[in-house]
């Protein structure tokens, strides 16, 4: 046996790494990003911003010009206390780190997959609970998990990945009254739902956000944000590692997230495209389409995979899904541009005709 493999602890030996596949010449509609580009007119001027860049300086530690672009891009009252992390990856990881070795993390299935990874991770003890068949919270049963298990950290999408949905408010405003747990509501789609607990953190302290800019249009910057009452923010804080947001994230956040009606346009155009995605998709009798209030769309279809490997070999990567048991035949969709969208669904209809 090799040194590493007696080195590393057993769970962690147990548990399959994240797998990201290649891409390359592909149309690359499987992970949720924004399918536009820097428009042309601005790469000049962010070229020019970058140029007195200090690489040999450590980073703002305190980040105050992005928080501010922040706040003004995803209107955050000031009374609000925001934490930056390399991704919102970083900051439930750093949410895990303020619990307790064995506390429990709930949260419902299926939903984002690091959730449970990072639990795994930091020694915690994850559950979680069933989504019923239109992959609604089942109410009953999550108060009982709470019952049972005391979490004290409890992750909830929202919209759900990977079903697309919002679920009922009123249920989520339940969870979050009965309680002690810290509730964290994953807003990662925020931009393309019709609703947001935002102004709900003033109603409920143990209630915190998460959100993000890769899924509209800057999953490279890796930047995620935390957003709750300032107390929690500030004693959250003592766990981030010092300069966390690198030099080159912090400038060109600063450069391009304050194009703030350029990123509404690009987002009104996904939710144009994901209507009529989701109508062509509908339009194949052979599937289901689930409806979405994200930027994809999950959908059943026969012989999923071999519809998977499909649009793989002729050049379209999108989510497979069906390995997992509530998932069955299911495939997930990222909303691209409309000549991208086109040439999946001509496909699609290839397929089954």
């Amino acid at each position: 046996m090799s040194f590493i493999n007696n080195w590393l602890r057993p769970d962690i030996k147990a548990i399959n790494a994240y797998h990201v596949p290649l891409s390359d010449d592909m149309v690359k509609l499987d992970a949720m990003e924004s399918p536009f580009p820097l428009p042309d007119a601005l790469i000049g001027q962010y070229l020019a911003y970058l140029a007195d860049v200090q690489l040999n300086r450590y980073p703002s530690a305190s980040a105050n010009e992005l928080h501010q672009t922040l706040r003004e891009l995803m209107d955050i009252p000031d009374e609000f206390g925001v934490l930056l992390g390399n991704g919102s990856d970083d900051l439930i990881q750093l949410l895990a780190l303020a619990c307790d070795t064995g506390d429990a993390i709930l949260s419902v299935e299926p939903s984002f997959v690091m959730y449970g990874m990072i639990a795994k991770f930091t020694r915690l003890n994850y559950q979680s609970v069933a989504l019923t068949n239109d992959f609604e919270i089942d109410a009953d049963a999550m108060q009982r998990a709470i019952e049972t298990h005391n979490p004290k950290l409890i992750f909830i999408a929202y919209p759900n990945n990977p079903t697309g949905n919002t679920f009922d408010r009123t249920v989520i405003e339940t969870i979050i009254a009965s309680t002690n747990a810290l509730v964290v509501l994953d807003e990662a789609y925020y931009a393309y739902a019709d609703d947001s607990f935002l102004l709900d953190i003033n109603k409920y302290p143990n209630l915190v956000l998460l959100r993000t800019v890769s899924k509209i249009g800057f999953a490279g910057l890796r930047l995620g944000l935390l957003i709750g009452v300032q107390d929690t923010v500030t004693a959250l804080d003592k766990l981030r590692l010092p300069y966390n947001i690198n030099t080159l994230t912090q400038v060109s956040a600063n450069f391009l997230l304050k194009e703030k009606d350029e990123i509404s346009k690009n987002a009104q155009i996904i939710l144009k495209e994901r209507t009529e995605l989701s109508s062509m998709l509908g339009a194949i009798s052979s599937l289901q389409v689930y409806p979405s209030q994200a930027n994809f769309i999950l959908f059943k279809a026969p012989s999923a995979n071999l519809l998977f490997e499909f649009l793989k070999t002729n050049g379209v990567l999108i989510k497979d899904l069906s390995a997992a048991p509530v998932l069955t035949d299911c495939l997930r969709v990222t909303i691209g541009t409309q000549t991208q969208n086109q040439t999946f669904i001509n496909l699609v209809k290839r397929f089954y005709d």
